[in-house]
C-alpha cells in the first residue's frame, strides 16, 4: 500500500461516496466518467483493496472504502480546524456559512436573526437548505451544513445542542371554528371530527403526533399531509380544518390570518423543543460562531414577546393550558 494517497483521486472518490455513482460524481466535477474511473482504480492500487462494489446502476463503499472514508473526513477536520484557527486571529469579516433548517424557522430567521448579523458582517455569504428533521440531522452530521435548526431531533452523540426551548405542538385553527369554544386544553378525540392537516413522515413534528395518537388510541381524519409548514397555516386559514405545528411557524401570521392556538392535553404534544445544531466536535469558525450568537438571542431572548403575540392572536378563544 502507497503511504502517502493522493489528494486529488481522494476527493474524487468522495464525490463518488456522496453521489453513489461515477457518473454523478463526474458531472459535479465537470469530468468525463472514465477519468473518474482511473483515478478511482489507481486509488485502489495505491489503498491495494476494492473501495467500491457495483449496485444496481451506482456503487457503495465496501469496508475498505468507509474506512478510506473516514480517515478523509478526519484530514479534512484537521486541516478545517487549522485554517479556521488561523483565521481567528482575524476578526471574523469573511466566510460562508451553510445551514439547514426546517421551513418554519425561515420567516424567523429574515425576521430575528439575518438583518443584524449582516449589518455586522456584510462579506459573510450564507446558504441556507430548507428540509425535514431526518435530513437535517444528516447533512450536520456529514458536515455539509455548520448550522441546523429543527425540531425535536433524535438523541445523537454526534450532535451538539447549542440552545433548546420547549416549543409544545398546538392546534391552528380559525378563530370562528367551533373548536374554539371549547375552552380547554383539546383532547384528541375533540379533533377527531374535523378535517386535519400534518406534516409528512420525517418530521419531527409528526413523530409526535404519531406518537400522541397512539397513547389516545385516536386516529386523526388527516386530509393533508405537506411538507411545509406554510401549506399548514394557509389550509387553517382557509377555514378548512385544523393545523397540528408548533406555533413559531406561524406566529407572524396569526393576526392577519385571523388565527387561534389551541393547546392540546396529551403530554407527548407538550414536550416538543426546538434545537439549536452544529456536530458534535466540529470547530466552529469565527463567523459561524457569532452567526450561533444571533440566532440565540434571536429566537430565545424574544421568546416570550413572541407568545405573547401568540396568545394575543388567539385571546377571543385561546383558554391557558
Amino acid at each position: 500500500m502507497d503511504e502517502k494517497l493522493d489528494a486529488r483521486r481522494t476527493h474524487y472518490f468522495m464525490q463518488v461516496m456522496s453521489r453513489g455513482s461515477v457518473r454523478g460524481a463526474a458531472e459535479v466535477l465537470d469530468m468525463d466518467p472514465s477519468a473518474v474511473s482511473r483515478a478511482i482504480a489507481a486509488l485502489e492500487r495505491d489503498c491495494g483493496m476494492a473501495l467500491f462494489e457495483r449496485r444496481g446502476r451506482g456503487v457503495v463503499p465496501t469496508d475498505a472504502g468507509h474506512i478510506l472514508a473516514r480517515y478523509v473526513k478526519r484530514q479534512q477536520n484537521i486541516q478545517e480546524s487549522f485554517f479556521s484557527e488561523i483565521d481567528s486571529l482575524r476578526k471574523a469579516e469573511r466566510g460562508h456559512i451553510d445551514l439547514v433548517l426546517g421551513e418554519g424557522f425561515v420567516e424567523l430567521m429574515f425576521d430575528r436573526v439575518l438583518p443584524g448579523y449582516w449589518r455586522s458582517h456584510p462579506e459573510v455569504t450564507l446558504d441556507i437548505d430548507v428540509a425535514r428533521t431526518s435530513e437535517i440531522v444528516q447533512r450536520i452530521v456529514d458536515d455539509r451544513a455548520y448550522i441546523g435548526l429543527v425540531f425535536q431531533p433524535p438523541t445523537d452523540a454526534r450532535l451538539r445542542t447549542h440552545y433548546s426551548r420547549p416549543e409544545p405542538i398546538r392546534a391552528i385553527v380559525r378563530q370562528d371554528h367551533p373548536l374554539t369554544r371549547l375552552g380547554r386544553p383539546l383532547l384528541l378525540t375533540d379533533l377527531a371530527d374535523y378535517p386535519g392537516a400534518s406534516m409528512q413522515e420525517g418530521f419531527g413534528v409528526r413523530q409526535h403526533i404519531q406518537a400522541a395518537e397512539i397513547s389516545e388510541q385516536v386516529r386523526l381524519h388527516n386530509v393533508l399531509t405537506t411538507s411545509s409548514f406554510k401549506a399548514l397555516w394557509q389550509f387553517a386559514a382557509a377555514g378548512i380544518g385544523y393545523a397540528l405545528t408548533p406555533p413559531i411557524a406561524v406566529t407572524a401570521d396569526m393576526r392577519a390570518q385571523r388565527l387561534a392556538s389551541l393547546p392540546l392535553a396529551n403530554p407527548i404534544l407538550n414536550q416538543g423543543s426546538l434545537h439549536v445544531l452544529s456536530r458534535a466536535g466540529r470547530h466552529i469558525s469565527p463567523a459561524a460562531r457569532e452567526l450561533l450568537e444571533h440566532i440565540v438571542r434571536g429566537i430565545g431572548a424574544p421568546a416570550a414577546a413572541a407568545s405573547a403575540a401568540a396568545a394575543s392572536a388567539a385571546a377571543p378563544t385561546d383558554t391557558p393550558g
